[in-house]
C-alpha cells in the first residue's frame, strides 16, 4: 500500500487497517500481548515496522491520517506517536501534537516507545524541560509516567539531577506504573552519576517499594560488580 497520501479518506484508512492485518506476526502477537497489560485489540506488528510505516505517512497528509485514526488498535496508537516523532516543527506546534496524543497513552509500551522516539527534544531541551515540569502535575498515571520517562531518556545530566530527584520525591505515589518509571529512572541515574545518586538513595522520600525497586534494578545491571551490589543491598528497607 502507498502510505504517502495527499488525501486520506475513510476508504483509504480502512484499506490501511486491512494492510496492517496483512503483515501481522502471530508469534510476536502472542509474545508481546503477555508483556503489556491493557492491550484490547492488538494485531501483532513489531516496532521497527511501525516506525517505518509512520515515517512514510509523515511524508504525506499526516493531519488527515491522524484525524481518521480511531485509536482502537494498539498499532494505531503507536503509529500516531511515531508520526509525531517524525515531524520537524516548532516547539509550540510539537507540543500541540504531543498534548493531543497523550490522552491515548494507556500502557507502558506505548508510553515508553513514544518517549524514546522524541529526538526533537534535543533541539528544544530547555523548552521541553519547562514543559515537563508543568505537565508532571497532571493527575493522570500515564501523563506522569510520560514525564518521568522523558526525563530518563533526555535529562539524566548532572545539572538536572537535583531537580529530578525532587520530582521523584514529590510525585512518588500509589500508582504502580509511575513508581516503576521512577525506580527505572533512578537506576539509570546511578549508572551515569553514581556518587550523586548514592547520596539520594541514602536520603530520599520515596516509599519503600519504589526505593527497593530502584536498588533492585541497579543490582540487576551487568555494569555493577559483585562487591558494589552487596553494598547496595544494605540500603534496602
Amino acid at each position: 500500500m502507498n502510505l504517502i497520501q495527499e488525501h486520506w479518506t475513510n476508504d483509504k484508512y480502512n484499506e490501511f487497517i486491512n494492510y496492517l492485518y496483512s503483515i501481522q506476526d502471530i508469534k510476536y502477537k502472542e509474545f508481546h500481548s503477555n508483556l503489556v497489560p491493557n492491550i484490547n485489540e492488538f494485531i501483532g506488528i513489531k516496532i521497527p515496522i511501525l516506525k517505518k510505516i509512520a515515517k512514510e505517512i509523515a511524508k504525506g497528509n499526516y493531519n488527515e491520517f491522524i484525524s481518521l485514526n480511531k485509536h482502537k488498535l494498539y498499532e494505531e496508537k503507536m503509529i500516531h506517536g511515531f508520526i509525531i516523532s517524525n515531524l520537524k516543527l516548532s516547539f509550540e506546534n510539537t507540543i500541540e501534537y504531543i498534548n493531543d496524543y497523550i490522552p491515548y497513552i494507556d500502557n507502558w509500551a506505548i508510553c515508553d516507545s513514544f518517549c524514546a522516539s522524541l529526538h526533537i527534544i534535543k533541539k528544544y531541551k530547555i523548552e521541553f524541560y519547562k514543559y515537563i515540569n508543568k505537565k508532571i502535575k497532571d493527575n493522570n498515571t500515564w501523563t506522569k509516567r510520560f514525564c518521568f520517562v522523558i526525563l530518563l531518556n533526555y535529562y539524566l545530566e548532572e545539572e538536572y539531577l537535583d531537580n529530578i530527584f525532587k520530582l521523584c520525591n514529590k510525585y512518588n505515589n500509589d500508582e504502580y506504573y509511575v513508581k516503576m518509571a521512577i525506580s527505572w529512572l533512578i537506576s539509570i541515574a546511578y549508572i551515569k552519576h553514581k556518587d550523586i545518586t548514592i547520596k539520594y538513595l541514602k536520603n530520599n522520600k520515596l516509599d519503600n517499594f519504589t526505593h527497593n525497586k530502584a536498588i533492585q534494578k541497579i543490582i540487576e545491571s551487568t555494569r555493577i560488580d559483585k562487591l558494589e551490589k552487596e553494598k547496595l543491598k544494605l540500603l534496602k528497607r
